[in-house]
């Protein structure tokens, strides 16, 4: 079979002719109909030295897969071949406290966090993938795999990102969501399907982008800088957003999100940019009301894991899409939102 692998670090990714896998005893093996391509691909494209978690060259590239069932493993009970399934993209121990939990993406003996394909695994970037337990299969039901894929981790991504802090969207509340890529417009969806009396902001520096995030259900689309800091502040009568998702991860999106967030709100942070968080608890005027250029105040900082919790948030995830409520699109430039939102100036 065909399959795109990284042979080398800071070598191009290539079409390589590789042996169809075998299901052995407990494993699945799916023909891929669609697998995504997430920024955190071109991250372990550029990378100049092995990644932590990423243990074998070469390997196929894609943790964001879907298709239909090929062949059952000795053991393997609850799908039938031909089934059209999404494949949860961190795999676990499946035996530690919060991998029987649903937390693969925790998983304790890994490091805290889900290997996953990738890490010693190959990817779905092919024209087979090997699943190493029947546990990572999510039954898809009347929705086509060769448009699910971006689910297994933009959309279940989001979807934690937004369940975790849904007791502060309540009717009136301001959600804000830099970064309107792949990540980006999964949860302005995810945000409207869930929080449908609250205000969603999606900021971003591409038109293109700000366009389909309206599209998405966004009320305000704003161009990233300090005319948006402004205008979030004062659709919030300056106390700033309930929730703010950073889908970039840079220093400039983080010290914008640091700025436009409330005292006790929540500030998450989904994007992988390199970013340092700004904070400095110390400054009385921090405590009283940030300004443009201030960090952020005395909030509730969470930041999400690649990947998201399996279980229950996957099936709802996809009980969603199912119902039309969140759909996958292509972008009108690139894959996922990137080092393109640094503002003027400002080194990503």
């Amino acid at each position: 079979m065909r399959a795109f692998q990284l042979a080398g670090w800071r070598q191009p990714p290539e079409l390589r002719e590789v042996p169809v896998p075998e299901p052995g005893a407990g494993q699945v093996l799916v023909k891929v109909a669609g697998a995504g391509a997430c920024h955190s691909d071109l991250h372990i494209m550029q990378a100049s030295a092995p990644l932590s978690g990423f243990t074998k060259l070469p390997s196929t590239l894609g943790h964001e897969n879907a298709g239909w069932v090929e062949r059952l493993g000795a053991g393997v009970t609850g799908f039938e071949p031909g089934e059209p399934v999404i494949v949860y993209g961190c795999w676990g121990c499946g035996i530690c406290a919060n991998c029987l939990h649903g937390w693969e993406n925790y998983c304790q003996h890994l490091g805290g966090q889900g290997t996953g394909l990738g890490g010693g695994h190959d990817g779905g970037m092919a024209e087979y993938l090997l699943v190493p337990a029947a546990r990572s299969l999510i039954p898809l039901g009347s929705l086509d795999p060769r448009q699910a894929a971006p689910l297994s981790d933009a959309g279940l991504t989001g979807y934690h990102a937004v369940k975790r802090s849904l007791h502060l969207l309540g009717p009136g509340a301001t959600a804000v969501v830099i970064g309107a890529g792949g990540l980006g417009q999964m949860a302005i969806q995810i945000l409207r399907a869930l929080s449908a009396a609250i205000t969603v902001v999606a900021v971003d520096t591409d038109a293109g982008k700000l366009e389909t995030a309206g599209r998405m259900g966004a009320d305000e689309a704003l161009f990233s800088g300090d005319e948006a800091i402004t205008r979030i502040k004062d659709m919030t009568a300056q106390q700033g957003a309930q929730l703010v998702l950073d889908m970039v991860g840079v220093n400039p999106t983080l010290r914008m999100a640091a700025q436009v967030a409330r005292t006790l709100g929540h500030l998450t942070i989904v994007g992988l940019g390199g970013g340092a968080l700004p904070v400095d608890l110390s400054s009385r005027e921090c405590r009283r009301r940030p300004r443009a250029g201030t960090p952020t105040k005395r909030g509730a900082m969470v930041a999400v894991a690649a990947g998201a919790i399996a279980g229950p948030s996957a099936r709802r995830g996809v009980a969603l899409s199912a119902a039309g409520v969140i759909v996958t699109v292509p972008l009108p430039t690139g894959v996922c939102a990137g080092p393109a939102h640094a503002a003027p100036g400002d080194a990503p």
